[in-house]
């Protein structure tokens, strides 16, 4: 793994701050990318090298892999982490912030891929690693646009996989369930927000809650579970192509394979 160069987006939280961690760690050379670069200065004591990215801006991708590019003259690995969970009706919630919520989780993610792959297909390897979530095979209540993204990358995650398979390139998802980080809290509090004074508020104000709640719960699993499957994804000669973790991930897909339509909607509409 030593002098395997790593870029990791959405670097300066949760998943990809442990995730940062957890690589340097492990012999790799990690660039942690995101928009308020001050935010990765602390990773730097762990190897990690702060670089400012915003993944909506193609001048600022291009910006950051020609620095890599410059210190390193190749990539070997890029995991996709950076995006957030905008939640609220599909009435409610408007197309500026629908085009927000694609933009950072989906094009997002594809601008990098793009700027990536000719030096990965140059070298005849590599590995691209997108997280997903259980949102990108189940829908939760009140959740359109956030599924709607998560389903975006699985799709394209697996476009990509065939597309890149003859030039030595490999393609993994990683789908964690609940994970103990900011993203449900921060979820909770816009579905509060675009509900306030619509026909949705009420139940939209419950459904909040019941989310705050579950993210304050003992049960979700430490991002820890997650960074360690990516670790392993970027060791493997032949990584799977779906990684499955974290507090009801697999009960989730898989009663929602079983259970009559109707039934889910039921659960997932009274789960708060």
């Amino acid at each position: 793994m030593k002098n395997k160069v790593v870029l990791i987006t959405g670097a300066s939280s949760g998943i990809g701050y442990q995730t940062a961690k957890v690589l340097s760690r492990n012999g790799y050379k990690v660039y942690g990318g995101a928009r308020r670069v001050e935010k990765i200065k602390p990773l730097k004591k762990f190897g990690v090298r702060p670089l400012k990215l915003d993944v909506t801006q193609s001048e600022s991708v291009k910006n950051a892999i020609n620095t890599i590019i410059a210190k390193e003259h190749s990539i070997y690995g890029l995991v996709n982490n950076a995006g957030y969970g905008s939640y609220g009706a599909i009435e409610n919630v408007s197309i500026s912030e629908a085009k927000k919520q694609m933009e950072v989780n989906v094009f997002g993610m594809i601008r990098i891929i793009k700027m990536v792959l000719p030096y990965m297909r140059k070298e005849h390897s590599g590995k691209i690693i997108n997280i997903s979530s259980i949102g990108g095979r189940v829908v939760s209540y009140f959740g359109g646009w956030y599924h709607a993204s998560k389903y975006s990358v699985e799709a394209l995650s697996d476009a990509i996989r065939m597309e890149t398979k003859p030039f030595g390139i490999k393609v993994s998802l990683i789908e964690p369930g609940g994970i103990k980080t900011n993203w449900g809290h921060i979820a909770a509090n816009h579905l509060i927000k675009s509900s306030q004074n619509t026909p949705y508020q009420e139940a939209a104000l419950k459904a909040g809650k019941g989310m705050d709640k579950q993210y304050n719960s003992k049960m979700l699993s430490n991002p820890m579970v997650v960074s360690k499957r990516i670790l392993k994804a970027m060791n493997s000669n032949h990584p799977r192509t779906r990684y499955v973790m974290g507090f009801g991930s697999k009960s989730g897909i898989l009663l929602h394979s079983i259970l009559p339509t109707p039934l889910f909607d039921f659960m997932m509409m009274h789960m708060s």
